[in-house]
């Protein structure tokens, strides 16, 4: 016998040698467990900073400094229903999508 064999056996044995049938539950309740943690630490705080961002983004008003997803610093011009007009340096505009505007580096001054 090999060692996989041996554990599988012990496993499904008690002490009187007679079968448990108590396994199933027990993998219902490790994986309803396991859920229960993954939905705690990492769905709900993912699902809780879409909607900040979701509300950020809605909120967004002209004059107000961004930062883009790619990176780019700038001053709100103009804001429509899809994208905003910001002005990165003196009479440079570009037009950005609202999805990818990220965060407002106040926030990251705040938090230093």
């Amino acid at each position: 016998m090999n060692l996989m064999s041996m554990m599988f056996l012990q496993a499904t044995t008690n002490a009187g040698g007679a079968t448990t049938g108590g396994g199933g539950m027990t993998f219902l309740i490790m994986m309803l467990l396991i859920f229960v943690v993954m939905w705690l630490f990492m769905i709900r705080p993912q699902q809780k900073r879409q909607k900040e961002l979701v509300k950020f983004r809605n909120a967004l008003q002209p004059g107000q400094k961004i930062i883009t997803a790619g990176g780019i610093y700038g001053k709100i011009k103009e804001v429509k229903d899809n994208y905003v007009l910001v002005e990165v340096d003196n009479n440079v505009s570009i037009r950005i999508d609202k999805s990818m505007v990220m965060k407002d580096p106040t926030d990251l001054q705040q938090q230093a």
